[in-house]
């Protein structure tokens, strides 16, 4: 279809998607979290997508974009690009429909998303690992859809793919027992976002639809400023699921019209959120799938006493991320920080440091350190976990008072890459 004509998805298309969707993908759970309830003083729901069969909502745009072709087109087969959830959705509808599909995933993507893109696939799914970026692993798609004849499956815009998505949307309305005041979408591409707005604006056009897109990947929210759709010239990939340098253009002109607001977290907000979803309330989810409740702090003067749905959209996290998650919600939260601190280079120095200058609740949980015998002080790089923030001004005077501070290394990204 031609994206200069406008398209809005039917009650009619999204229902046949519903159907199509029937015994594929489950009509997740949307559970009230009583701990999130109590804290903003009103009912949060949760749309649990991270209960999927492929950990994810994108299983409902995928079966129902490969479920719609004609029989020649699926002989031709599909192919995609995706480094996770869309991936997993399109090897699962592929093997679930018999159709061969190639799959092309960046050569950096975790090998625990590749093995799952082969188990949901199995023999009827190709992976093909190239370039080092989504953009690479794209353009190699496109130019095999060229060779091959076949069907390129897009992660978001597309008409089918929205469509499929927007079922969300359908189940929240069917499932909730009141009239719901706030839904909040995770803004990746866009679509998720321009299918649940969709279905609200035909349904329930009184309940308002926020986006919540990562501060690193604000695609949606510049285009929606400009009144264009905008590429963005840096991107922060941490919260990989809902990071794109382009929105669709379908899905653009949606969201531009139906989404009340599109607002922005810090990665390392959403970092504390996926904590904070694992200790209070068991829930295991991916950076992206964070999002929506990470948002609810920045709406919470607007959400009180109000009806609230937050899609869990995804629960594709690698462990070994686990690590960094926690390094970025202490950043976030002030109470890491990294230092060079120069040591005299004499007996007892480093005892002076731990004993004079660090607090009773300082944690050090980085040190390196060379000793140089030909000079006077040596520089040593420290990390620190504080108690709280407000232990970190008294602890930098310490530090100066007896001349072992060099420099803070928090606000100087150049450097601190290294260390995060």
């Amino acid at each position: 279809m031609d994206t200069k004509t406008t398209y809005f998805p039917t009650l009619q298309c999204i229902k046949m998607a519903s159907s199509a969707l029937k015994n594929v993908a489950i009509v997740t759970p949307l559970m009230k979290s009583l701990s999130y309830s109590k804290y903003f003083s009103s009912s949060i729901l949760l749309k649990r997508e991270d209960l999927q069969q492929v950990r994810s909502y994108k299983i409902r745009g995928a079966y129902n974009k490969i479920s719609s072709l004609s029989p020649i087109e699926l002989k031709s087969g599909v192919v995609c690009a995706s480094a996770g959830n869309h991936a997993q959705g399109v090897a699962y509808a592929c093997a679930k429909l018999e159709v061969k599909g190639h799959i092309y995933m960046p050569l950096p993507t975790p090998k625990q998303k590749v093995e799952q893109v082969r188990m949901f696939g199995g023999k009827f799914v190709e992976i093909v690992l190239i370039g080092d970026t989504y953009d690479d692993a794209y353009t190699e798609a496109i130019q095999a859809c060229d060779n091959k004849g076949a069907n390129f499956v897009h992660p978001f815009d597309d008409e089918k793919i929205i469509e499929g998505q927007a079922t969300v949307g359908l189940e929240i309305l069917e499932q909730a027992e009141a009239p719901i005041d706030y839904v909040f979408v995770p803004v990746g591409g866009g679509g998720l976002a321009s299918g649940v707005s969709a279905v609200f604006q035909i349904l329930s056009p009184e309940t308002k639809i926020i986006g919540v897109e990562p501060e690193g990947a604000p695609a949606m929210k510049n285009s929606i400023e400009r009144n264009l759709n905008t590429s963005l010239s840096e991107l922060d990939s941490f919260v990989d699921g809902a990071a794109v340098k382009r929105v669709g253009e379908r899905n653009f002109k949606i969201c531009k019209d139906l989404l009340y607001d599109v607002i922005t977290v810090p990665e390392g907000l959403v970092c504390q959120t996926i904590l904070d979803l694992y200790n209070k309330e068991a829930i295991v989810v991916e950076p992206a799938g964070a999002l929506t409740l990470a948002a609810l702090k920045i709406y919470s003067e607007s959400i009180m006493e109000k009806n609230v749905v937050c899609v869990v959209s995804g629960s594709n996290n690698d462990i070994t991320r686990t690590a960094e998650i926690k390094e970025r919600a202490l950043l976030y939260a002030n109470l890491k920080h990294y230092f060079i601190v120069k040591f005299p280079q004499r007996v007892g120095a480093l005892r002076q440091f731990l004993m004079e200058v660090l607090g009773p609740n300082d944690d050090i949980t980085h040190f390196e350190y060379t000793k140089k015998t030909s000079r006077e002080n040596g520089a040593a790089i420290v990390g620190l976990e504080l108690r709280s923030p407000a232990d970190l001004h008294p602890l930098i005077q310490r530090m100066k008072d007896q001349n072992y501070f060099e420099d803070y290394l928090n606000d100087k990204p150049e450097l601190f890459q290294f260390f995060v």
